[in-house]
């Protein structure tokens, strides 16, 4: 009489069971993948930075009722945000392309004590006052050569590159000016910038406008494209035939250019130029345009984002001050909204990732 070995009871479940699971786990699979592209697409990303704004735009109704909601605050919170704008539109360019900014404020101080030099002052005189926004911008291009050849060609950290111009042009401004602040006499540049062009402020239309370009730029030219593949793997841009040097050196030109565009809007609003003007700029535009949705990491990021980016923080900074809250107060909140906003791009990361 033979033995037999018993068999072992079924592991797998029925097939109606096993089928069942299957479906349920397609279905999780597919709910999650269409979440994770929707809050992926820069129309979520945008709508997200939509509902934040108007969430901070009810606060600031809640807490200081009419001094927010009239008409002069709201365009008072455009004309403060316009030159933070105009920065950080230019920062969004660096850092899509992987490279990150530390000398922005410096270079601002700096474009805005060189153009209002007696002796650039009295040129402007002489001819016109765009002679003013010639050096201006023509400074913060030199400084943002300088930084992107010292990054490509140096092969310097960003951060090292920046922080030693940030200190470089900080210092070189308060020579210039041996530390006192220039007054603007030039009255055709005063006038004109803090003027108005259809009824809205030019220092808004400044804003609008280099938003537009550099939405253009960004969007439709093959100078967006390869900024976006050289952020996402330089490595791989360069094997495809992009001079990746070359181009992170126009990627910190473009931010040098907004810098020197900043800071004479800078001196025009504030009549002033000196070398303590863009104080904390660095983190103002980084923070707007992480919260933009921009990666730190480079090879993402949208123009419409920073906007929104910029508009926040500045209703941030209106609310705080019409509530009279510190500026202590409003450099934590700062920074707590840049931790949640990088956790949460982390995390939408992670689940595009897992989802494909």
């Amino acid at each position: 009489m033979s033995d037999q070995t018993p068999s072992a009871p079924p592991t797998t479940p029925p097939a109606d069971e096993h089928r069942r699971i299957e479906a349920a786990a397609a279905a999780g699979g597919e709910t999650q993948s269409g979440f994770v592209r929707f809050m992926s697409s820069p129309f979520g990303r945008n709508l997200g930075l939509v509902i934040a704004l108007l969430v901070l735009c009810a606060v600031g109704v809640a807490t200081a009722g009419d001094r927010f909601a009239s008409t002069d605050n709201m365009v008072t919170i455009l004309r403060f945000a316009s030159v933070i704008g105009v920065v950080s539109i230019g920062m969004t360019f660096v850092i899509i392309g992987g490279g990150i900014d530390l000398s922005v404020g410096a270079i601002v101080a700096l474009s805005s004590v060189w153009a209002t030099t007696l002796a650039t002052q009295t040129m402007a005189e002489d001819t016109h006052w765009l002679i003013m926004v010639f050096v201006a911008c023509a400074v913060g291009v030199g400084c943002g050569l300088v930084n992107g050849v010292l990054v490509a060609y140096g092969r310097m950290a960003p951060f090292i590159a920046t922080l030693a111009m940030f200190a470089a042009a900080r210092g070189l401004a308060e020579i210039i000016s041996e530390k006192r602040t220039q007054i603007v006499d030039v009255r055709g540049l005063v006038d004109t910038i803090n003027g108005e062009f259809l009824g809205i402020s030019v220092l808004i239309w400044i804003f609008a406008v280099v938003s537009a370009v550099g939405w253009v730029l960004l969007n439709r030219t093959t100078f967006g494209r390869r900024t976006i593949a050289v952020g996402g793997n330089a490595t791989a841009a360069r094997l495809a035939g992009i001079a990746v040097k070359r181009h992170t050196v126009l990627l910190y030109v473009v931010l040098g250019l907004a810098c020197g565009i900043a800071g004479i809007m800078l001196a025009a609003r504030t009549g002033t130029g000196s070398g303590t003007h863009g104080q904390l700029y660095e983190l103002d535009a980084i923070a707007a345009v992480v919260i933009g949705g921009t990666l730190l990491t480079g090879g993402r990021g949208t123009i419409v984002g920073t906007v929104f980016g910029v508009l926040i923080f500045q209703t941030l900074t209106n609310v705080f001050t019409l509530n009279n809250l510190d500026s202590s107060t409003q450099a934590v909140a700062k920074g707590a909204i840049i931790v949640v906003a990088v956790l949460l791009q982390q995390r939408v990361a992670v689940r595009s990732s897992d989802s494909t």
